[in-house]
């Protein structure tokens, strides 16, 4: 359900700053949306898992509130982030 070593530290050298930054809003951003697409792909087998599912809601709602901070402090980043993931709004 998570995701492994590997993907993670693509996904921060992909979107992070510098080396090892794992802080910034968009690699948290990348990372949670990793993590909800393979939860979701967990849920079209496992239908009932509704423990799982509030854990999904939390992540979705913590993805929300980074990607509303980064469209706050600067548009054409929130743009490129949400154009680079593939998530639209």
């Amino acid at each position: 359900m998570s995701i492994t070593t590997e993907e993670k530290t693509a996904l921060i050298k992909e979107y992070g700053a510098k080396d090892g930054d794992t802080g910034s809003p968009e690699v948290q951003v990348a990372i949670l949306t990793k993590r909800i697409a393979t939860l979701t792909e967990h849920f079209k087998t496992h239908k009932k898992d509704n423990h799982g599912r509030r854990g999904l809601l939390k992540m979705v709602a913590r993805r929300r509130k980074l990607l509303d901070y980064v469209k706050d402090k600067d548009d054409a980043r929130y743009r490129d982030l949400i154009k680079g993931l593939g998530i639209r709004r």
